[in-house]
């Protein structure tokens, strides 16, 4: 191999890792010293001590946030893929040439950013938007639970990422053979029967993979209850987000931070045993 060629490899390997290290790793480590220290008066004072931790665990608020951050990301998640999965097996089974129109479709929500898209929802579900307009002027009562509530906030959770999980489980069913489905339906199973015994288990990958990307950001976001969420709507990330802001707890919000990227590694973990990438559409050619 010429040396020009092993620089080239060696190029390669190292950016990413530079990459990673700077914008990642480096900043993980600055973030759990931080959590060790504290916080006064906006000055960090370095005094090792886990006070920051304890006080996590022991404050109802926080255990409250973290709870009902972790019930709305596994609700939001399942009904997701639940809602997911007809969508994706649709555009797969009959959108015949037009797959890569429906596909580019799912991706006119992000040429917008996310604060303008809650935004846009913030005058569908307000007490003078679209949807509470159209009852009142038809003479039925507003929806006043729509608005600044946990309701909202799954609204607002399921239409953002529900781009992301029908893509992925669309992708997973591109290197699906049809035939299969078709073989099983020959010898007598019924659709429910070869959706449980052959599609749902040759694509549980992508099923799982689009589950955790909704899951994840779900845990951790803090925009959504922050516009939609309501005075009982605060969930974990907007908590560690107002550690940061407005409370300047920044060694708190460092040890709140740390305990959401444990958890968040810890779910990666557990679902991964589940993943097989062969069977995903993020390797490999998808069926034509």
């Amino acid at each position: 191999m010429s040396a020009g060629r092993y620089l080239q490899q060696r190029m390669y390997l190292h950016i990413p890792t530079l990459f990673l290290v700077l914008f990642f790793i480096l900043p993980l480590i600055a973030l759990v010293i931080l959590s060790f220290w504290q916080t006064e008066n906006y000055k960090i004072v370095r005094d090792w001590t886990i006070l920051n931790y304890e006080t996590l665990a022991t404050v109802p608020a926080y255990v409250t946030f973290f709870i009902r951050s972790l019930v709305m990301a596994v609700g939001v998640s399942l009904f997701l893929v639940v809602v997911s999965w007809p969508i994706a097996f649709f555009i797969v089974r009959h959108g015949g040439r037009f797959k890569l129109i429906f596909s580019l479709l799912l991706v006119i929500p992000f040429l917008s950013g996310e604060v303008l898209r809650l935004i846009a929802l913030q005058g569908m579900l307000g007490p003078a938007g679209l949807v509470n307009g159209a009852l009142i002027r038809i003479g039925a009562a507003p929806l006043r639970f729509i608005m600044y509530s946990d309701a909202a906030s799954f609204i607002a959770f399921v239409y953002l990422y529900l781009p992301m999980v029908v893509t992925t489980i669309y992708l997973s069913l591109l290197n699906f053979d049809l035939r299969l489905a078709s073989a099983a339906s020959a010898c007598g199973a019924g659709k429910v029967r070869v959706f449980v015994e052959v599609i749902w288990p040759l694509n549980l990958s992508g099923t799982i993979i689009g589950f955790l990307l909704s899951f994840i950001p779900t845990l951790s976001a803090s925009l959504v209850p922050r516009f939609l969420g309501g005075p009982n709507g605060t969930l974990y990330g907007m908590s560690m987000a107002q550690q940061f802001g407005e409370s300047g707890t920044w060694a708190l919000g460092a040890a709140m931070g740390v305990v959401l990227f444990l958890f968040s590694v810890g779910a990666l973990a557990i679902f991964s045993l589940g993943v097989n990438l062969r069977r995903t559409g993020f390797t490999g050619m998808g069926r034509q």
